[in-house]
């Protein structure tokens, strides 16, 4: 019997032609009943709450296994500043690129708001919950305010810094009661990761809300709204993904499309969900797949959803610029160089932070103040899908830097993970 036979009889099990049967029937129910569709946004942030659920202990026990399990703390250090290093240098470079392009292409220029007309309150609602993004609020919002409090809350740097913190204490056992714990926590782990298994089952359902919500609470019209800076801001994320990142990727020796069709059900789960975070615990599975050590995932994907944000960090200084371009404010090298610093501090972190992409936005500006803050109001009907792009784009970039660090760290050859990519067979999870 050919192997091949079965998947193509059951291509309706298939998870990712699911979500997209199911993205499908979203559109349709928004648009022709816009009102249902409008109340059935409970089904798709049920979904993300679920998923979200298991990412703390999923996380935990993959650093702790990871770090505890590499018995060269050294090696763990050089892992850990290539990480940085990498991190801020992508980071960096696709604040720059959003930048140049939304003064290549000015999409705000004869936009001509007046900013009196907005509603201030929208701005200050988000720059409400941005406070706590300068530089030492961030530091001490790391710090959670009991060891469970990380887990409580969900945000990503303190389940970081508990799980840092267990696997070096892990570390400093005997051998024989090190063997023992780690252990416990690989079975942890597996029981973890059969609960996220029973949860993206239901990932139709969820990406069919969420659809029918957006677009019967926005509208198709509202796709329209504000096209210009959407359309740049897309094709500068594609730009990035298949320029700068499909670069990293072909000096690591595979193919950026190759690894794209890899992770095609995480990128359709993310596109329906608006959320990078929902795709995580199917990231790490996958990327260990290839060959990617314990060690190294467990370091470099969850840190990535804090400080290696490219699609955000694409998205901020782009928005930035267009509302000082619809508003009128003259912005000279100089503040958009100041713009540029402020922005490679308050995008990290912020993945733990409920609307995360608007709140860094909304914290960036209220240290730029030639711009109204009350001019964020332009942005809000569509964030939404702005969102969508932010995502995909962050998913991908901790993938291909979770794959560059390996490679760089001897412990998966180009070649090869070109061929565990082909011979993946398709998913029906």
């Amino acid at each position: 019997m050919n192997p091949a036979q079965p998947s193509r009889q059951r291509w309706h099990r298939l998870l990712y032609v699911q979500v997209l049967i199911a993205v499908a029937l979203g559109v349709v129910v928004g648009a022709v009943a816009p009102e249902w569709g409008g109340q059935l946004r409970p089904l798709g942030d049920g979904f993300i709450k679920l998923v979200r659920m298991m990412i703390a202990p999923i996380i935990f026990c993959t650093v702790v296994h990871g770090v505890a399990s590499m018995r060269d703390l050294r090696t763990l250090g050089r892992v850990g500043i290539k990480t940085l290093v990498y991190f801020e240098a992508v980071s960096t470079l696709a604040l720059l690129i959003g930048l140049g392009v939304v003064n290549l292409l000015r999409p705000g220029a004869g936009f001509n708001v007046d900013v009196g007309t907005l509603d201030p309150q929208v701005g200050q609602g988000f720059a409400s919950r941005a406070k706590g993004l300068d530089l030492v609020g961030f530091l001490l919002n790391i710090i959670p305010n009991t060891l469970f409090d990380a887990f409580v809350t969900g945000d990503l740097l303190q389940v970081l810094l508990v799980s840092g913190l267990t696997a070096f204490a892990v570390t400093s056992l005997a051998p024989a009661r090190r063997e023992e714990v780690l252990g416990g926590v690989e079975r942890l782990s597996d029981i973890f990761l059969g609960i996220l298994g029973l949860v993206v089952r239901v990932a139709p359902l969820g990406a069919f809300g969420a659809m029918a919500y957006t677009v019967g609470h926005y509208g198709l019209q509202s796709l329209q709204h504000l096209a210009a800076l959407m359309a740049g801001f897309y094709i500068t994320a594609l730009l990035f993904v298949l320029g700068v990142l499909g670069t990293i990727a072909r000096a690591c020796g595979f193919s950026i499309l190759r690894f794209l069709a890899y992770v095609k059900e995480e990128l359709l789960l993310v596109l329906a969900t608006s959320s990078s975070e929902t795709a995580l615990p199917g990231l790490i599975q996958k990327l260990r797949r290839l060959g990617c050590a314990d060690a190294t995932v467990g370091l470099v994907v969850p840190t990535g959803y804090s400080f290696n944000l490219d699609g955000t960090n694409i998205y901020m200084t782009m928005a930035t610029v267009f509302l000082a371009q619809a508003t009128n404010t003259p912005l000279g090298w100089r503040d958009q160089l100041a713009l540029l610093l402020v922005a490679m501090i308050s995008s990290k972190g912020a993945s733990g932070v409920t609307g995360a992409g608007f709140v860094t936005l909304a914290a960036t500006l209220a240290v730029v103040p030639k711009i109204p803050l009350a001019s964020l109001a332009l942005l809000v009907g569509i964030d939404r899908f702005m969102s969508e792009c932010r995502a995909l784009t962050n998913l991908i970039g901790n993938g291909i830097a979770t794959l560059a660090i390996s490679r760089w760290e001897g412990e998966v050859t180009g070649g090869g993970v070109q061929e565990r990519m082909l011979q993946e067979p398709p998913s029906g999870r």
